[in-house]
């Protein structure tokens, strides 16, 4: 992906990049059967809309987004797919056949409603390890999702991942106060920490209009995924219009960041 936008005085891009998750499409879909609401015409609507990648995670259980789904996206869309996926060998395979523009590596367990929380990069270092090489040596982007935790950051950066994504969701989940703003600051700290790591960092899981802000201001962040909450809000305003009002959210929080 090309950064030919202002940057600030390190280097950084000063437009977050947005990314669209369309997974919850895929579970309105799955939900009755058949083929509407399409999570590609979604993702393809996104793209229109501001967004400048689409994300679907393709779980083992296959409970929202498909095969077909993926394979639709690589084939239809002109902004980059980044494929969240557990480190399993047959997402591997997956991965290796469609070669999406980037891998997000989350934790999956069949019981969850969503993803609950990060990888353990550190305590899983011998698994993941492999797996990120084989991905980075196929010209796949790899990200893994993480904590705001050092040892998670030093873990993730030993290993040869280029990309982490921090969980954003205990913040979101706070009620704003005292709480809420020692979780920001645990992951302004996090965010600058991986780029003195030299690793680039992501944020995503539970923003919503009223909690973007903050995070969007934080400078070492160069891209946002949001997902569930765009879908939700659209069924009151539309998917388009909830995506260009992130976006706007989102740019005016970057605007805070100094330029050079």
């Amino acid at each position: 992906m090309t950064h030919d936008q202002p940057v600030n005085r390190d280097g950084r891009p000063l437009r977050l990049r947005l990314g669209v998750n369309v997974d919850h499409v895929a579970t309105v879909r799955n939900a009755r059967g058949g083929l509407h609401p399409d999570p590609v015409r979604a993702a393809l609507l996104a793209a229109a809309s501001g967004a400048d990648g689409i994300t679907a995670h393709l779980r083992e259980d296959r409970r929202h987004i498909s095969d077909d789904d993926i394979q639709r996206l690589m084939g239809e869309l002109e902004i980059p797919l980044n494929l969240e996926m557990a480190a399993t060998s047959e997402m591997v395979t997956i991965a290796l056949r469609h070669r999406p523009h980037a891998v997000c590596l989350v934790p999956e367990k069949r019981q969850e409603r969503t993803t609950e929380g990060g990888l353990d990069v550190a305590g899983g270092h011998n698994h993941l390890t492999p797996v990120v090489r084989t991905l980075c040596d196929a010209g796949i982007r790899v990200s893994l999702f993480i904590e705001a935790e050092q040892h998670q950051l030093e873990a993730a950066a030993a290993m040869g991942a280029p990309v982490v994504e921090l969980h954003t969701g205990s913040y979101c989940e706070a009620a704003p106060g005292p709480q809420r703003d020692r979780l920001l600051a645990r992951l302004q700290r996090a965010a600058a920490a991986a780029a003195r790591l030299g690793l680039e960092c992501h944020a995503g899981h539970g923003l919503g209009f009223d909690t973007v802000k903050p995070i969007a201001a934080i400078a070492e962040l160069m891209e946002l995924n949001i997902g569930h909450f765009l879908v939700g809000e659209a069924i009151f305003v539309g998917f388009a219009e909830a995506i260009q009002h992130m976006r706007v959210l989102m740019d005016e929080a970057r605007s805070q960041v100094s330029a050079p």
